[in-house]
């Protein structure tokens, strides 16, 4: 017996036929050729998942806001920088060193 790979689509397809019409376990298994600690596998993983979409800010994902407050702090920082360098060059150039 070959083994059926379903695609993220298939899966979200399959399971929601068995949430939203009450398809039983077992019918759903039969119908797609799935054992059911399959189904059960993939059931548990969409609601440990889901969790992720109800975690927002203002729309946006928590873990997004933070990468982009740290590439913020980075770009200041490394403007912070250049402009050190810049002064430290001029000050040179002013004492003769270069």
């Amino acid at each position: 017996m070959t083994r059926t790979r379903y695609s993220a689509e298939n899966k979200v397809s399959i399971l929601r036929e068995h949430l939203e019409k009450n398809i039983s376990i077992a019918d759903i298994c039969d119908k797609y050729r799935i054992h059911p600690n399959q189904l059960y596998r993939w059931r548990k993983e969409l609601f440990e998942n889901a969790v992720a979409i109800f975690t927002t800010t203002r729309g946006r994902n928590k873990k997004a806001t933070a990468t982009n407050e740290l590439e913020h702090k980075i770009k200041q920082r490394n403007e912070v920088i250049a402009e050190l360098l810049q002064e430290n060059l001029k000050l040179k150039k002013f004492s003769g060193e270069i």
